[in-house]
């Protein structure tokens, strides 16, 4: 497949996200688009490949979770987690994005991830790195367990799933961002009765528009005030099965 140019929309990064990309990060952000053009050719990555949906869905949609973040957080050399990060989103164009962070990108299939560390190469992205397995496993590994400041989850399951997989990974202090499209009160119930169990209290529901579509989309931050019980996160396939605030 030719790749076409994404669209820079400058104005519209400034204007929504208070942010946009140097030259470079837009060099980079093109590479990505044309990496993963080419690996659905041998992997079912994404469906998103038009250049403007993929601008809106997959870049700005991934930097969208972090502009509720206080600024000076943003300066800081930040340790990030991504779970579920899939074909690299929202991981890899937050690495692009704040390179003084350093980006852990977590994910169970093996293939996506290796195409993923391939394109980490192809791009030098030195502050971007792989980590294959399941969250409820690598969230038990000593050198994982309460490492990270923030953890991103796009797309990966009930919020109260993502809970589970997400606190036991964050010092007490770091946030999670929970990438959400609607968002219901059952939804927050839920949510809510899991965070407290973990450690964490929900501190923010953010409701926004995306700026090409106007899809409705809100990202729901969980901050961590205490540590996460060791019994957390319980074994692989039960915080799905089994959500700690019920299923929905």
């Amino acid at each position: 497949m030719i790749s076409q140019d994404i669209p820079l929309y400058l104005k519209l990064w400034q204007n929504t996200l208070h942010w946009q990309p140097s030259q470079k990060q837009q060099q980079l952000y093109q590479a990505l688009y044309e990496q993963i053009l080419f690996g659905n050719t041998q992997l079912n990555l994404t469906r998103i490949t038009e250049p403007s949906e993929f601008w809106e869905k997959h870049l700005w949609d991934s930097l969208s979770g972090l502009s509720q973040i206080k600024l000076d957080l943003l300066q800081k050399s930040l340790k990030v987690i991504d779970i579920g990060t899939g074909a690299g989103f929202p991981g890899l164009p937050i690495a692009i994005a704040y390179p003084t962070w350093q980006v852990t990108l977590l994910d169970s299939t093996r293939k996506k991830l290796i195409f993923v560390r391939q394109i980490i190469e192809q791009l030098l992205i030195e502050n971007a790195q792989i980590v294959i397995g399941r969250s409820e496993e690598i969230a038990r590994e000593k050198q994982q367990r309460a490492k990270y400041d923030l953890v991103t989850l796009r797309a990966v399951s009930q919020a109260s799933v993502c809970a589970e997989y997400a606190l036991p990974f964050l010092k007490v202090g770091g946030t999670a961002i929970l990438y959400r499209g609607q968002w219901s009160e059952a939804e927050n119930n839920c949510l809510k009765t899991a965070v407290e169990l973990l450690g964490g209290e929900i501190t923010l529901v953010h409701s926004f528009q995306t700026p090409l579509t106007q899809g409705i989309r809100h990202c729901v931050y969980l901050k961590k005030i205490a540590e996460t019980s060791e019994i957390y996160p319980r074994h692989i396939g039960i915080p799905t099965q089994q959500p700690l605030g019920g299923n929905l």
